[in-house]
């Protein structure tokens, strides 16, 4: 028999951080640094996944992160994160991240990312998390199933890897 897992709500998850590009954060473009970026994303959905857990997280993935145009020096970058979906002992957090023109306030979606963390015990192995709680939103529902898919991928992947494919 299988221990009832409780839910959280989804909306509880939402984290939203605002950074600026300074000048040691770009390359020789004047524009951010993509890893820069990432290790922002990192951050944002780590807090995410720990509103969801409420227990220590680690980073296990980040999917394929494109970026859709350059972000420039002095632009704000703005995250935006929220849990997708949870397993047994990990779950999915979706960022998106924008670029913000300081000067006319214009925004422009520059990438997004998919991160999977996670959760871990006192003694740092893996434990259970909570089900989401998509509160009727039929848009979170629709990212739950998307996440899925995405992780059935993502395991084929690991499968295929480990047997050298």
């Amino acid at each position: 028999m299988s221990e009832e897992r409780p839910a959280v709500a989804v909306s509880k998850t939402e984290c939203e951080m605002a950074q600026i590009v300074l000048p040691t954060h770009t390359n020789n473009h004047d524009t951010c640094f993509g890893g820069q970026i990432a290790a922002w994303a990192d951050i944002c959905a780590g807090v995410s996944a720990n509103r969801f857990c409420r227990r220590p997280v680690v980073t296990a993935s980040m999917d394929e992160m494109h970026f859709l145009r350059p972000v420039k020096r002095g632009m704000v970058v703005i995250l935006q994160s929220q849990v997708n979906q949870a397993w047994s002992t990990s779950l999915e957090v979706g960022v998106r991240i924008v670029a913000e023109d300081p000067v006319t306030g214009e925004r422009m979606h520059c990438c997004s990312a998919y991160l999977t963390f996670v959760a871990l015990a006192s003694d740092g192995r893996p434990t259970g998390v909570p089900q989401p709680d998509f509160e009727g939103n039929v848009e979170w529902e629709r990212r739950g199933r998307e996440a899925d898919a995405r992780r059935e991928a993502r395991l084929e992947m690991r499968k295929r890897r480990k047997a050298g494919i």
